[in-house]
C-alpha cells in the first residue's frame, strides 16, 4: 500500500515540476493568418506588403496600412495580379 502511495506522489511531482513545452498546440500551428481578405483598397493606403505561402494554407498577401493596422488583401485583385506580374517579371530580367 505505501508503494502503490509514493509512486503516485513521485509520478505527480514529476508531472508538476516537468519544464512546460515550448510546441503550439496542432491546432494553433495549422491556422493561417488570414482567415478574411479584403476585396478593395486603395494603393495608396499600404505602406507594406508582405506574402505568405504556407503547405495548408493558400497564397496570403498581409497589407501594413499607414495607420499601423494590418490586413488580409485578396490576392485576386486587379492591381495586386498586376503587381506580381511586374515584380516576377523584373526579378527575371
Amino acid at each position: 500500500m505505501d508503494m502503490k502511495l509514493l509512486a503516485v506522489v513521485a509520478a505527480l511531482t514529476v508531472v508538476i515540476y516537468s519544464p512546460p513545452s515550448e510546441a503550439k498546440p496542432i491546432s494553433l500551428v495549422e491556422r493561417c493568418y488570414c482567415r478574411a481578405t479584403i476585396n478593395s483598397l486603395p494603393k495608396s493606403f499600404i505602406r507594406e506588403l508582405r506574402f505568405l505561402h504556407t503547405p495548408n494554407c493558400p497564397f496570403q498577401v498581409i497589407a501594413k496600412l499607414k495607420s499601423n493596422k494590418e490586413v488580409c488583401l485578396n490576392p485576386e485583385m486587379r492591381w495586386l495580379k498586376n503587381y506580381l506580374r511586374n515584380a516576377i517579371t523584373k526579378k527575371s530580367l
